[in-house]
């Protein structure tokens, strides 16, 4: 697979599009914000995008999700624990930041060990609760979208309701670090990474 970040909001949120270069077809993971930018983003890569995936339910992460979907007729995943954050912006947080920003309801969700097939593409979904309590990763044979599980030497913030930082870096040893070396993380925000550097640098495996 093909993959493309637009970072996006004042967050600096990564949103990734990620296109099977056999059909041409995509996914976009965590459109965030901006969704003007992101469709024109999107159109001059000329796929067919058939789904958008949350990995978590975060303002930051699900601000342009409806109208990314209308305009590409695309289903919207997200774990079922997070989907409430979708439509409620206490839940999602953005009540406190003196915004109210909504998603449209999921159409479907995302469990441990689903697979999302795209064209003749595979990620294969897993649970990493920590950050958020529905929080996923979405792992390819070469790379991971980590969400803000992890980050190039660190992890997500677990102070926000329903966090755990003992729970999600269980989790992130348990599920990811036990992936070769070379896989790429693209997390939520920052820079990405390798697993073999944050098995070596990142303060919360060492």
């Amino acid at each position: 697979m093909k993959v493309k970040i637009f970072t996006n909001g004042s967050f600096e949120e990564n949103c990734y599009l990620a296109i099977d270069e056999g059909t041409k077809e995509g996914i976009i993971v965590d459109p965030g914000s901006q969704p003007k930018l992101i469709i024109e983003w999107v159109r001059e890569e000329d796929c067919d995008v058939k789904y958008v995936i949350n990995t978590h339910g975060h303002s930051d992460h699900i601000g342009a999700n409806t109208d990314i979907c209308n305009e590409f007729d695309a289903k919207l995943g997200i774990h079922p624990m997070d989907a409430p954050m979708l439509t409620d912006a206490k839940l999602n947080l953005s009540a406190y930041w003196g915004l109210n920003i909504l998603s449209k309801k999921a159409d479907f969700f995302v469990n441990e060990d689903d697979i999302i097939k795209v064209g003749s593409s595979r990620l294969r979904v897993v649970h990493t609760p920590g950050h958020s309590p529905g929080g996923i990763c979405l792992i390819n044979e070469k790379f991971v979208f980590s969400g803000d599980s992890l980050f190039a030497g660190s992890i997500g913030r677990t102070d926000f309701p329903g966090g755990s930082t003992a729970g999600l870096i269980e989790n992130l040893k348990e599920k990811l670090l036990p992936l070769d070396d070379s896989v790429i993380v693209y997390p939520g925000h920052g820079p990405s990474t390798t697993i073999g550097s944050e098995k070596i640098n990142n303060p919360y495996f060492v």
